[in-house]
C-alpha cells in the first residue's frame, strides 16, 4: 500500500517540478496556483505512506536509508509550503521540487519491507532526535535552494541577460533574506538535534559518540554555519560569499547522509 502511495508522490513531485520550471519561464498565474496544489497533494499521499509504514513497523519510519530519504523529502516539501504560504516563490519551488522528487525516487529504489526496531533505537529519544535533526537538514536544503538561485541570478545580472527562460527569478535581496532566515532556523534545529543525540547516547552507552562519523559530520556542518552566521553579523558576509558557504555546508550534509548510511559507518550506519 505505502509503495503505491510513494509512487504517486513521486509523480506529483515530478509534475510540480515541471510546473515550477514553467513558472519561472513565463509570468502567468496558472503555474503559481498549480505548484502549491501539486506539492500539497504529493505531501498528502507521501505522509500517508510514511504513516502506514510507521504503523506497520510499530515505530516512526526513519530507521533505514530509504526511510530517512523519504522523511527528509516530506519535511522539505512541508517547510517550503509553509514559506510559500507567506511569500510565494515559484522559482524556489523549481529547486525544491526536483530535490523532493530525487529523494523520493531514491527512497523508492531502495525500498525494502518494514523491519523490527533494533533494541538500541527503542527509546523515546528516537522521534525527538530524528525529527529535530531531519528538520534541520530540510531547512538547510531550503537555504541551499535559495543560495543556488542567488548565484544563478547574480550571474544573469552581471552578464546583463535580462531576458531568457530565467528572467522571472526573485531579486537577490529576497533570496539573501530567505537564505539568512533558513540558516538561523536550521542552526537552531541542528544544535537541538546534536544535543538530543548526545543525551540519548549518554543514556544508552554512557558516552556521547565522540568519534562517531555522523557526529563528526554534524559538528563540521554546525561549525560551517556558525562561522557563516557570525560572518554575516560581524563582517557583513552576504551575497555570493554567503551563498557559496551555504552550499558548501549543505554538501557536508549530503556527504554525511550518503557515506554514513551507504558504508554503515559508526553507530548511525549500523543501527539506522
Amino acid at each position: 500500500m505505502e509503495l503505491g502511495l510513494l509512487r504517486l508522490a513521486t509523480l506529483l513531485y515530478l509534475a510540480a517540478t515541471l510546473v515550477a520550471l514553467v513558472g519561472i519561464a513565463v509570468r502567468q498565474e496558472l503555474p503559481r496556483r498549480l505548484l502549491p496544489r501539486l506539492l500539497l497533494g504529493g505531501l498528502g499521499v507521501h505522509a500517508a505512506a510514511i504513516i502506514i509504514r510507521s504503523v506497520a513497523g510499530g515505530h516512526i519510519a526513519v530507521t533505514t536509508f530509504a526511510e530517512a530519504l523519504s522523511f527528509l523529502a516530506a519535511l522539505l516539501v512541508a517547510i517550503f509550503l509553509a514559506v510559500q504560504a507567506r511569500r510565494p516563490l515559484v522559482a524556489l519551488g523549481a529547486v525544491v521540487s526536483p530535490l523532493a522528487f530525487g529523494l523520493v525516487l531514491a527512497a523508492y529504489a531502495a525500498y525494502s519491507g518494514a523491519r523490527p526496531l533494533p533494541p538500541v533505537l527503542d527509546s523515546a529519544w528516537l522521534p525527538v532526535h530524528v525529527v529535530l535533526a531531519t528538520l534541520g537538514d530540510a531547512v538547510f536544503a531550503l537555504a541551499f535552494s535559495a543560495s543556488l538561485l542567488y548565484l544563478v541570478q547574480e550571474r544573469r545580472l552581471k552578464t546583463h541577460r535580462g531576458r531568457g527562460l530565467l528572467r522571472h527569478l526573485p531579486s537577490l535581496e529576497t533570496l539573501d533574506r530567505v537564505n539568512y532566515a533558513c540558516l538561523v532556523w536550521g542552526l537552531i534545529l541542528l544544535t537541538l538535534g546534536i544535543v538530543s543525540g548526545i543525551m540519548w547516547a549518554h543514556e544508552v552507552w554512557g558516552r556521547s559518540w565522540s568519534t562517531d562519523p555522523k557526529l563528526v559530520f554534524s559538528l563540521l556542518t554546525w561549525a560551517v554555519y556558525v562561522v557563516l552566521l557570525q560572518g554575516r553579523m560581524t563582517a557583513g558576509w552576504r551575497g555570493r560569499w554567503a551563498a557559496t558557504l551555504t552550499i558548501a555546508g549543505f554538501a557536508v550534509i549530503v556527504l554525511s547522509l550518503v557515506s554514513v548510511n551507504m558504508l554503515a559507518l559508526g553507530n548511525h550506519g549500523k543501527a539506522f
